[in-house]
């Protein structure tokens, strides 16, 4: 989720995502349209599940990208799996624990879900991965190359893998001692848990948040204008575009190519489709 989400924040919400979760990636649509309708009622913490200490066949996660894309018309790219694949996701896991420790890491892991997901990065390394932090404003690369794999990092990992396997077990990804991924748990001022686990969409996130007491903001309803979107989100999908400015079916897509040729905005293709920013 963006910096949109404001300081002052009613629920909690604990994200259990991995950098290289093609459902993570399939849900970003209705995170940010989450983001904008519920803004400055939730505070946000990413809980890194190590999703592949070693990643082998590169089959299996290709399969799952070209699903996850099919549902929810998020872009990838898949030939960086077929022919270089990372290594492990725990690299990047360390990347954006290292990012927290300046703000918020939701930007950069955006960044990095991209590179993994559509842009074709090896995002496995010491050196890739700061690199990647370039691209985003805010973050001091100096600092964020010390803290990279520094013990208090690979602690506050640590951390996090125990959260994730702490979840209730019904709640638990076969196999894998840890909650699914996606995951989020909503937490209000009372205390209780509402958990939404594994791949959902937005209704059921929003019941979520809303049952832990988040409100709506006073934007909601009102969608943005694209350009507002693109303007706060940064790169956008053709998909989540649709998802935030309520411009379903076909014509999400339509005012897009429309305002491209006003060059207003400007298409990036990546694999099975875009990412759009302001021109």
């Amino acid at each position: 989720m963006p910096s949109i989400l404001r300081d002052i924040a009613f629920v909690h919400t604990y994200y259990y995502t991995d950098p290289a979760c093609p459902w993570s990636w399939a849900l970003e649509p209705a995170l940010r349209k989450l983001s904008y309708e519920l803004a400055g009622s939730l505070s946000v913490t990413y809980v890194m599940c190590g999703m592949a200490r070693q990643f082998g066949d590169p089959l299996p996660i290709v399969a799952e990208m070209l699903e996850a894309a099919d549902r929810s018309g998020m872009p990838v790219d898949a030939r960086l799996w077929l022919s270089a694949p990372p290594r492990s996701s725990h690299p990047a896991c360390l990347a954006v624990k290292a990012v927290s420790e300046q703000g918020d890491p939701g930007p950069y892991l955006r960044r990095v879900r991209e590179g993994l997901m559509c842009r074709r990065r090896k995002l496995d390394s010491t050196d890739a991965l700061p690199e990647e932090a370039r691209a985003v404003p805010g973050i001091d690369l100096d600092k964020l190359r010390h803290a990279f794999g520094s013990h208090a990092i690979v602690d506050a990992f640590g951390d996090d893998l125990d959260r994730a396997a702490a979840v209730p077990v019904e709640h638990h990804a076969p196999g894998t001692g840890r909650v699914k991924l996606p995951s989020l748990e909503f937490v209000g001022l009372d205390g209780e848990v509402h958990g939404v686990y594994g791949p959902s969409d937005y209704a059921s996130l929003a019941a979520a948040a809303i049952a832990a007491g988040a409100q709506p903001a006073s934007a909601a309803g009102v969608p943005p204008a694209v350009e507002v979107a693109l303007r706060t989100f940064g790169p956008m999908a053709t998909a989540e575009v649709a998802a935030v400015c309520d411009l379903p079916g076909p014509r999400a897509p339509a005012e897009l190519w429309r305002m491209a040729t006003e060059w207003r905005v400007r298409p990036d293709r990546f694999g099975s489709g875009e990412l759009w920013t302001v021109a």
